[in-house]
């Protein structure tokens, strides 16, 4: 899988990328039972809201087949490696919950400003991937991006303790009206599989999910492997000490390991 020169140009001015429906519903549907699966464990890698609901699962792919499958697809890795123009590791594997009706929100944050404080990591060239399990709509909760942001560079942040249930280096309200009133504020939205990418430096935050309608999504932050983290402070979970180079797997592995069931059944 590789990105078309327009769309290369496209990333590099707006420092975000949709792509639709890049994932079958059949490939979606199977890890989105996994997916629930997991936020039913009771594991020190879920962490949940205060209300109890989950909020973000970390390291999935390090004890699930089905995200270990997903975490080194090639229509992932191959356009971030293409952008880099090097092999990448997995920094941070995480899945998003905003849970029907308790969803909490996501402050106003640029996602280096994290690994650069929190885990050493020297420069922004690890990429936020995401993987929509639900339809992501304008009503649950979507992902809001503040377009060519990354370009204002490593932005000074608080640590926010105490919003949610999430430590979070956060932007104050005047940096994020003055990138606003440049950029302005767009929501991607699309049917379960469609993929976004973004730049680390790319300014977002997401509303609370007050609808019915839950909006599950799958985070791969990907490193580039000469970026790897040196001051780690977190626990592994949340960031990776394996720093070996993503192998990809066949185009068509997560098809055949969602048909693997059926196929035993029969």
């Amino acid at each position: 899988m590789k990105l078309t020169p327009e769309q290369i140009e496209f990333f590099h001015r707006d420092g975000w990328l949709f792509l639709p429906e890049l994932f079958s519903q059949e490939e979606v549907d199977f890890l989105a039972r996994e997916a629930v699966s997991i936020y039913d464990a009771n594991r020190p890698e879920v962490w949940r809201e205060k209300s109890g609901a989950p909020r973000t699962a970390f390291a999935a792919h390090l004890y699930n087949e089905a995200f270990r499958t997903l975490g080194a697809h090639p229509r992932m890795i191959d356009p971030i490696e293409q952008l880099f123009g090097e092999q990448v590791y997995m920094h941070q594997f995480k899945i998003n919950a905003k849970a029907a009706f308790t969803g909490d929100v996501w402050q106003w944050h640029q996602d280096y400003g994290t690994w650069k404080r929190d885990d050493g990591m020297p420069e922004p060239r690890a990429m936020n991937i995401a993987i929509f399990l639900d339809e992501v709509m304008p009503i649950n909760g979507p992902l809001m991006l503040v377009p060519k942001s990354q370009t204002a560079g490593d932005l000074k942040a608080s640590h926010d303790l105490e919003t949610t249930s999430y430590p979070l280096w956060t932007l104050d309200e005047d940096t994020v009206t003055r990138l606003v009133q440049k950029g302005g504020i767009v929501a991607p939205t699309g049917k379960p599989g469609g993929m976004l990418m973004f730049h680390g430096n790319l300014v977002h935050g997401s509303s609370g999910n007050i609808t019915p309608y839950p909006r599950k999504i799958v985070y791969l932050t990907l490193n580039a492997v000469s970026n790897y983290i040196r001051t780690p402070t977190r626990p592994d979970y949340i960031a990776h000490r394996d720093f070996t180079p993503i192998k990809t797997v066949d185009d068509d592995a997560l098809l055949r390991l969602a048909r693997a069931p059926r196929q035993a059944a029969e």
